[in-house]
């Protein structure tokens, strides 16, 4: 055994090649932490004292090969100064730079997911090779960073400018047959002949049938362009990516900065340069959020894992109401692999299900995600039913139908009655009261809510939630079936709207009492995306549809009158009751054109002016500062309101429901975190100041406590 550690291990293999493998103990997966790190700087010590090696090849014993980063060191590393944050990245550099400097051949055996930092190591080998199944990729940007262990120096000189900017500023995972074409790597092998084909490529440099010191001096040179072509390839990349990022996810644009500035340096100078760069990103708030939304994430995986110990498995399901919601978890469903019934009253809503489920299988085709043999295995997965004939062998019901606590309550019963008595039977409203809907079953204990979001096949998160006599069973059951549909559950405490619509309509009652002041909605929502929403309030609104809005915001006010109670007429009132729903008729706040894809186009309908001038009661300008605040406040209160009555368990939980549910803007991080950043006090004040506007605006005594002790939601 030539080194042996916690996390790598260095020996000698037949003819006189070392084989370094990583396997880091007691986790799942390989990933550069401080003791990682350390012992590839130990290993590489070691090897180059060794004498007679012919080469290294590097291996995993994991199933993947080295996933990146430990992101949970982060924190703490991006709190030091952007100084320390080089000498950081220099010192890991100097690491990766022994290994790239072996005075033998050197070759990647990867054999799973290599992805930033185990990316990174692979390109410091002379040679690469690969698994079919096996991806690569460099997707530091998702943090707002980019590589800092050489990545942007190494890759861009290895594939060239146009390949480099692609795969670091879109953070792809890439496939094998990618990764070759591009030249990231060398050769794609069977896993079981990694080995064996990294073993015969250092037979062959040290045959002379490779030239390894032309690699490296390809590697640890400047890039190959002259410098017409060098500004046109960097000039054009800087300008078509700050068009897909945008100004507010900086880090894309500044790797290409990074790379046009090293472009003339060698190896070293070019690294400075990178890690100047990464240092600067790392210190963004951009950084510090997205870093957050990526542990918060993990956080919610732990929870759902812990959940899914307790879960009975869901081998069939059922969905009750077969419109375009019922549809959409049908085939999200049979899609994962869980075979569904779809149960309607009539033969026209079992058509519209199947069509929806047929539309969204079709798409999949079109654009080569799957194969027509697949699409009829996960159609014939969904089983349309007009009656309960074949609901005892049901594990979990999702009942689907209309909003109307009536209406639900009947098919609720009925259901309770023909399914077996450990069925889970789960509600998919967005409003409705679970302990209200559970009050006629027979089974309370086995009823929970299970909220999707629209559309079903789009939209990650779902609301589990939990009424005040579903038991854990329940619950565990139905976190574990939303994870195998692919999303992302959170479990929350029964109260109008749970967690999420309880957040928006105090956004959408900002909104109204903008109108109302005499804000131009179309202003509002210029100054709401610009401010990093996907869309803006008036056009969500018309998304949603109005009837759904005008429906949900009276189940929101009659359960808490006080905040969301609107006297008189809103503009909500006046698009629902002029028949403008939004896209689903055409008209809402804005009219809606097809366009030539078939999409619906937003375009500007004056009417409207004319039919709100009746709800306007003022005519004042308002700055984007105070249509900002206007529109935060109310959201990011309620917020508080939902975490100090244990709606929802953890600042993480609240943040990440928002960001998956409503699309709040990931680079701000979350609602409780955009209260953090601002800071506490700060905020409160800013509430307050706007406390003449009613109890939206007024802080909890809470959140007042924490601005005088100086707290925070998060660290």
């Amino acid at each position: 055994m030539i080194y042996e550690g916690k996390a790598i291990t260095v020996k000698k293999i037949d003819g006189g090649i070392a084989q370094l493998d990583f396997d880091l103990r007691g986790e799942s997966v390989n990933k550069f932490n401080r003791l990682t790190i350390e012992e590839l700087g130990a290993a590489a010590d070691k090897l180059k004292t060794e004498k007679d090696l012919k080469g290294l090849v590097i291996t995993s014993s994991k199933d993947s090969f080295i996933v990146g980063a430990d992101i949970t060191e982060f924190t703490e590393l991006f709190a030091g100064s952007e100084e320390e944050l080089v000498a950081n990245n220099l010192k890991a550099n100097a690491v990766f730079n022994a290994i790239e400097d072996l005075p033998f051949p050197t070759v990647t055996a990867i054999n799973g997911m290599a992805l930033g930092g185990g990316f990174e190591l692979c390109l410091a080998t002379d040679y690469r090779v690969m698994s079919p199944k096996a991806k690569v990729g460099l997707p530091e940007v998702k943090l707002g960073i980019f590589p800092g262990f050489g990545g942007t120096v190494r890759l861009s000189r290895l594939v060239g400018v146009d390949y480099a900017v692609e795969w670091i500023t879109g953070g792809s995972e890439n496939r094998a047959d990618a990764a070759l074409k591009v030249g990231a790597v060398d050769a794609v092998v069977e896993a079981d002949k990694l080995l064996e084909a990294a073993v015969r490529i250092i037979e062959q440099c040290n045959d002379g049938k490779f030239d390894i010191q032309a690699r490296r001096d390809e590697k640890q040179s400047k890039i190959k362009l002259n410098a017409m072509e060098s500004m046109m390839a960097f000039e054009i990349s800087k300008a078509f990516v700050a068009g897909k990022a945008g100004k507010n996810y900086p880090s894309p644009v500044e790797a290409i900065k990074v790379m046009q500035k090293h472009a003339g340096l060698g190896r070293d100078k070019a690294i400075e340069v990178e890690a100047r760069g990464f240092a600067k990103m790392a210190k963004t708030n951009t950084a510090a959020c997205l870093v957050g939304l990526f542990l918060n994430d993990q956080e919610l995986k732990k929870k759902a894992k812990a959940w899914e110990k307790e879960a009975n498995d869901v081998k069939l399901a059922a969905v009750l109401g077969a419109g375009i919601m019922g549809g959409g978890v049908a085939f999200q469903s049979a899609l994962k692999g869980t075979p569904i019934l779809m149960k309607d009253i009539n033969q026209d809503g079992i058509a519209l299900g199947l069509k929806e489920a047929k539309k969204l299988l079709a798409k999949r085709v079109d654009k080569g995600r799957m194969k027509p043999d697949q699409m009829a295995d996960v159609l014939n997965s969904i089983t349309p039913t007009l009656n309960y004939g074949d609901f005892k062998g049901v594990d979990l019901v999702v009942e689907a139908v209309v909003e109307n606590p009536k209406v639900k309550d009947a098919v609720l019963r009925e259901t309770e009655d023909a399914v077996r008595e450990d069925a889970i039977l789960t509600s998919n409203t967005s409003t409705i009261s679970i302990d209200l809907l559970a009050r006629n079953l027979k089974r309370p204990e086995n009823f929970c809510g299970m909220h999707f979001f629209n559309p079903v096949h789009m939209m990650p998160l779902v609301e589990v939630i939990r009424g005040k006599k579903t038991s854990d069973r329940a619950v565990a059951t139905t976190v574990a079936y939303a994870k195998a549909m692919g999303k992302t559950p959170i479990v929350v405490n029964d109260c109008p709207g749970f967690l999420v619509n309880r957040v928006l309509f105090p956004y959408f009652g900002g909104f109204v009492n903008l109108v109302r002041d005499g804000a131009d909605f179309q202003q509002v929502d210029k100054v709401m995306e610009k401010f990093g929403w996907p869309m803006g309030p008036a056009y969500l609104l018309d998304v949603v549809g109005m009837d759904t809005g005008k429906h949900a915001g009276d189940v929101m006010a009659d359960g808490f009158p006080d905040r969301m109670k609107h006297e008189g007429t809103t503009a909500i009132d006046v698009m629902f009751d002029n028949n403008r729903y939004g896209q689903k008729n055409g008209k809402g706040f804005y009219q809606y054109e097809t366009d030539r894809k078939g999409k619906q186009k937003k375009v500007v309908d004056e009417k409207t002016y004319e039919l709100l001038k009746p709800v306007v009661q003022g005519s004042q300008e308002f700055s984007e500062e105070d249509i900002i605040a206007r529109m935060m406040l109310p959201l990011c209160l309620e917020t508080v309101r939902c975490l100090e009555d244990n709606i929802v368990g953890s600042p993480a939980d609240a943040d990440m429901g928002l960001i998956y549910g409503i699309g709040f803007p990931p680079f701000r991080g979350g609602a409780l975190r955009y209260i953090d950043d601002m800071g506490v006090a700060e905020f409160v004040a800013l509430a307050d100041r706007f406390a003449d506007l009613g109890p939206l605006y007024h802080p909890t005594d809470g959140l007042r406590e924490m601005a005088r002790t100086g707290k925070k939601f998060f660290g």
